[in-house]
Order: C-alpha cells, then sequence, then structure tokens
C-alpha cells in the first residue's frame, strides 16, 4: 500500500510568494496581466508575452482537465519513493495555464487524459501548502 507524499516546505522569492502563500490558504492565486489578458502560471515578475509588469493576481476556479499522465511505479528519492505508484499529470486549468502536479484519491490506473479534476492542497511549511489535484 502506497503513503502520502510529505512535501517539504517550497523555495519561495519575492515572484513565487503570493502563490504558495495562495495554496497555504486553500486558494489557487494565479496572476493576469491587465494590459493583454494573460493568465499566467508560473509566477513571475512581468508578463510572459507582454512584459508589463503591471500584473494582478486572483483566485483561479480550481478545477481543470488532464492534459497528460503518467503513472510512477518506481522513485528512489524519498519522501516519493513510499508514495508509488502514484500519478504525475499536466493539468489545462480553466483559466489557461498549465499546472504539473499530482492526481491523488483514486487508482493511479484509472486516470486518463481528458478527465476533469478539481484542486485539493496540503499543508507544507508554515503557512504555505502545495496543490494537487483530484478527480471531479
Amino acid at each position: 500500500m502506497s503513503q502520502e507524499i510529505t512535501y517539504k516546505a517550497p523555495a519561495t522569492d519575492w515572484q513565487t510568494l503570493a502563490y504558495w502563500e495562495g495554496c497555504g490558504r486553500g486558494e489557487l492565486v494565479l496572476q493576469r496581466c491587465p494590459s493583454c489578458d494573460l493568465v499566467q502560471h508560473r509566477p513571475r515578475g512581468v508578463c510572459a508575452h507582454c512584459l508589463s509588469s503591471d500584473l494582478e493576481h486572483f483566485v483561479a476556479s480550481g478545477r481543470g482537465v488532464v492534459y497528460s499522465c503518467t503513472v510512477i511505479h518506481q522513485n528512489g528519492i524519498p519522501p516519493f519513493r513510499d508514495a508509488c505508484p502514484y500519478v504525475l499529470a499536466y493539468v489545462d486549468l480553466e483559466e489557461g495555464p498549465r499546472l504539473m502536479t499530482n492526481i491523488v484519491g483514486c487508482d493511479p490506473g484509472t486516470v486518463e487524459i481528458g478527465m476533469d479534476v478539481v484542486i485539493e492542497f496540503v499543508p507544507a511549511g508554515e503557512g504555505l501548502g502545495v496543490p494537487r489535484f483530484v478527480l471531479a
């Protein structure tokens, strides 16, 4: 029987702190550029499209669709070693960005491309969290 992945506190900086703190509150915080309407993830100091530094943060829906996935059966790195098998996936968020994540709470062999998923969060350090997804 596999165990839950125990996440360490993520490394933060001035660009990513709002994202990780949002995860700690149970919110998926993304960035939107008012100049060109791009919604981006990973957090940055400038828009990846138009290079504007006038970015706003907003709470995303937490809904998405599995874009790609694989079942990891072997990983020698703690704490992932004891969690095998687990699902590593890319999820297309409803707002546009694609997020690399884990799909949990189901038999790993049942996860397929195109499945609807919703976000949940795991505490990871003081006031921070890590996002992962469950089947909708």
